[in-house]
Formats: C-alpha cells, sequence, structure tokens
C-alpha cells in the first residue's frame, strides 16, 4: 500500500510538471519576445552595413567606400578587404566578395557590439534592375549573441504613390540561428523587405528613414515553433544615431504560437529602447539594443 502511494504520488507529480512544461511552452514569453527583438536589431544593423557596402562598390568601384568616412555606417574598428582588390575596379560579371572584419569587438555607430566576420559576394551588374547579395557569417556575434547561417537579399528600385522618387527595396531571405551566451538556440527562417521612403538620393545617413515588413518562422529552445508577422510597418530613423539608441522606432510585430497570439510594440516614434510586450492581456516592457 505504501509503494503504491508513492508511486501514485510520483505520477501525479509528473503529470503536474508536464501540464506546467506543455503550459509554459503554449504562449510566447517575455525572454523569446526580448530575444526576437535583439534579432531583429541584429538583421537591421547588418542588413544596413550590407546594402552600404554593395552600393559603394557601384558608386566607386575602384575603392569601393563613400567619399567621406562620416557617412559610412562602420566605426574605424571595422577593416574590409575585397576581391578584386582595392584599386583594381570590377568587371561587368565579375564575382565581388567584401570581408567586414570586427575584430574581437567593435561598437557600430547605433551603439551595438560586434566581433568577427561578415562575407559579401554578388555580381558585379552596374546596369541591372535587380542585384542579389549572398552574405554569411564567420564566428559574428551581435551584443554578445552568436549567429550563424547564410542571408540573401534582392534590391530593386522601385516607385510608389507614396514615394514616386525611384529608390531601394530590399528583399532579405533569412535562414540562421542564434546561439544565446548561456547556450540556448532559437532558429528563425522568413523574409523581411526593406524600403527607404525618407533620405534616399544623398549621402547624409541621418535622414534616411525606413519601413520594414515581413513574416518567419522561429523555433525556440524548447522546441516551440511561432510564426511572427509584423503587421505594422516597422520604422528603421537613422536620425536615431545621434542619440545612440536602437533604431526601429515603432511598428507591430504579431507573435503565434499555438493559436495565442501575442504582440511586440516598437512604440510611436520616439527614439528610446523600449517595445512592449503584451500577451493574454498583460504587458511587459522590454529593453532592446545593447
Amino acid at each position: 500500500m505504501k509503494t503504491t502511494k508513492i508511486i501514485l504520488g510520483l505520477a501525479l507529480a509528473f503529470s503536474f510538471y508536464s501540464c506546467n512544461k506543455d503550459d509554459n511552452n503554449s504562449i510566447v514569453s517575455a525572454e523569446d519576445a526580448k530575444t526576437s527583438a535583439k534579432i531583429d536589431a541584429m538583421n537591421d544593423d547588418v542588413s544596413s552595413l550590407v546594402e552600404e557596402q554593395e552600393a559603394n562598390t557601384y558608386s566607386n568601384a575602384i575603392s569601393g567606400k563613400v567619399a567621406d568616412a562620416a557617412f559610412s555606417q562602420l566605426t574605424t574598428c571595422a577593416t574590409i578587404t575585397r576581391v578584386p582588390t582595392f584599386g583594381t575596379a570590377p568587371t561587368v560579371g565579375q564575382t565581388v566578395t567584401k570581408t567586414i572584419d570586427f575584430g574581437t569587438g567593435c561598437t557600430l555607430n547605433s551603439g551595438n557590439v560586434v566581433s568577427g566576420k561578415i562575407i559579401i559576394s554578388f555580381v558585379f551588374q552596374p546596369q541591372a534592375s535587380s542585384h542579389t547579395i549572398n552574405y554569411s557569417f564567420v564566428n559574428f556575434f551581435h551584443n554578445g549573441i552568436e549567429f550563424n547561417g547564410d542571408k540573401t537579399f534582392t534590391r530593386i528600385m522601385i516607385s510608389t504613390t507614396a514615394n514616386p522618387i525611384l529608390h531601394p527595396q530590399v528583399t532579405m531571405t533569412m535562414d540562421m540561428t542564434a546561439t544565446l551566451p548561456d547556450g540556448r538556440v532559437y532558429k528563425r527562417v522568413g523574409t523581411r523587405v526593406r524600403e527607404i521612403v525618407e533620405g534616399y538620393g544623398n549621402e547624409i545617413i541621418t535622414d534616411n528613414v525606413y519601413k520594414v515588413t515581413g513574416s518567419w518562422v522561429t523555433t525556440t529552445p524548447s522546441g516551440a515553433i511561432q510564426t511572427s508577422t509584423i503587421t505594422t510597418p516597422m520604422i528603421i530613423k537613422m536620425s536615431c544615431l545621434v542619440v545612440n539608441k536602437p533604431l526601429i522606432v515603432s511598428g507591430i510585430i504579431t507573435i503565434v504560437r499555438n493559436d495565442t497570439s501575442s504582440t511586440l510594440d516598437f512604440g510611436d516614434g520616439t527614439c528610446d529602447n523600449l517595445a512592449v510586450f503584451t500577451v493574454n492581456g498583460n504587458s511587459y516592457n522590454i529593453v532592446i539594443g545593447n
């Protein structure tokens, strides 16, 4: 009888633990939302850098750099090498490879700290209306999170009713993993579409404003699968660089896991480092950036 009670007690305890584990895994946690925001910040930093490096090759084929370093999104702690080497202009149809090396630690103008390398490759086609850029990471860390995987984006020039001037729109294809300092791994697959809506056509970075849409699927360390959709376009203001704040200032991401929806709201356009995560009627402030 005593043995039966012990077995029954263990079974009930295990059942209680399993139910709680399932319940905890059925909705997005504040920690998951915070990590998602950190991955978003990495995507925006890296995409800006990659897009700049590809564009520089067309604006200055010999040096592959902007005329004034003050207009670069890179800080001086990063070094860039290229094949073909700087000083030699690429020929049409030639593959260009650029390596951005951040060493053991480099603070970007956004205030985020990175290390390792980003390797970019694309075919030099000055007259093409569409450009595809591939890039990958080598021992790359962004604010202490290690990123691995390959990414591709396609840049086209478009004209819209809101902005009739031809301007770039970039579609990013993501397939990557993010490993946190404690070893937990998040996997993200999906697309993001980034369009410059203000400031295009001059070399002043701080007046650029971007609109981001898209959706992706994330697998969390616990094995839960959630779908994220940008339901209100995310707005990125490069003017936030002057106050060293995260650049995403507004927009809403809706996250669905097991038919339960939650939202991550980046605010009203103010340059700050806060987002609001809401799930089951409860709201939490999320600190983003470094």
